[in-house]
C-alpha cells in the first residue's frame, strides 16, 4: 500500500527501466513488462530491435507468461519461495521475475549481453522488488 512518501505511479515504468539500466549499463539489450493480457517494451536497444523484426514478440511474451503458473508451482513444491529465473543463450543472458499485490501480478524480463563471470541476478532481483514496492502496481499496466 502506498503512503505519502511513495513515488507517483506514472514514474513506475521509468523507475523499473532505470533499475535494469543501472544494473546492466551498455550491456542491457531490452526490458519488457507484461501481465496476463498485455506487454510493453520499457527499453529496446537499437540493434536488438532490428533482430526482433523477424521474431514473433507476442508469442515470445506468451511463453514468458507460463512463468505465472510455474511460479505458483515452485512455491507449492519447494521449501523456499521462487524469486527469479535466469537463462543463458548463445549471445545473451535473460532475467525474469514477477511481483504483484492484491491479486494483480506483473512480470518483467530483460536481456543482457554475455560477459565473463556472468551477472549477479540476485542483486538485480532485490532492486526490482524494492522499486516495485514503492508503487501501486494495479495502475502500472503494460500499454500494448
Amino acid at each position: 500500500m502506498r503512503d505519502e512518501n511513495d513515488a507517483p505511479e506514472d514514474d513506475a515504468k521509468t523507475a523499473l527501466a532505470s533499475v535494469f539500466s543501472e544494473f546492466g549499463g551498455e550491456s542491457l539489450r531490452d526490458v519488457w513488462l507484461f501481465d496476463q493480457s498485455a506487454f510493453e517494451a520499457l527499453y529496446l536497444r537499437e540493434d536488438v530491435a532490428e533482430k526482433l523484426e523477424t521474431v514473433d514478440v507476442a508469442r515470445f511474451v506468451d511463453n514468458e507468461r507460463y512463468g505465472f503458473v510455474t511460479r505458483d508451482t515452485y512455491d507449492q513444491l519447494y521449501y523456499a519461495s521462487y524469486q527469479y529465473t535466469a537463462r543463458g543463450f548463445d549471445d545473451f543472458e535473460q532475467f525474469r521475475t514477477f511481483f504483484g499485490e492484491n491479486g494483480y501480478r506483473l512480470g518483467v524480463f530483460a536481456s543482457f549481453d554475455q560477459r565473463d563471470g556472468g551477472y549477479e541476478f540476485a542483486t538485480l532481483n532485490e532492486r526490482v522488488e524494492e522499486t516495485a514496492s514503492r508503487y501501486e502496481l494495479a495502475s502500472v499496466t503494460p500499454s500494448e
